[in-house]
């Protein structure tokens, strides 16, 4: 029997996509927002394609907001910005 892949929907694009391919972005017990690169970290995860684009999709959709039930300041998106950029350029 196949083993079943994890899928999770990006809160940018809404495809719903392998575990794998999406990067987890975190929100800990502090309510702090970061990127979760090694995806075990404890705390409330929302996923995102691996792409620019799906980021700023769900900046514009407040898809992270509603994952996680609070509102984000402008300085997170930015600094998950600066995180996804550093990460693309491994």
């Amino acid at each position: 029997m196949a083993k079943k892949v994890p899928l999770r929907q990006c809160v940018g694009c809404g495809e719903m996509k392998g575990k794998k391919d999406m990067m987890r972005v975190l929100k800990t017990t502090e309510d702090e927002i970061c990127l979760d690169v090694t995806g075990k970290k404890n705390g409330r995860g929302a996923y995102i394609c691996r792409s620019r684009e799906c980021l700023l999709k769900a900046r514009k959709n407040k898809g992270l907001e509603r994952s996680f039930k609070m509102s984000i300041p402008n300085e997170v998106y930015d600094t998950l910005e600066k995180e996804f950029d550093s990460l693309e350029a491994e």
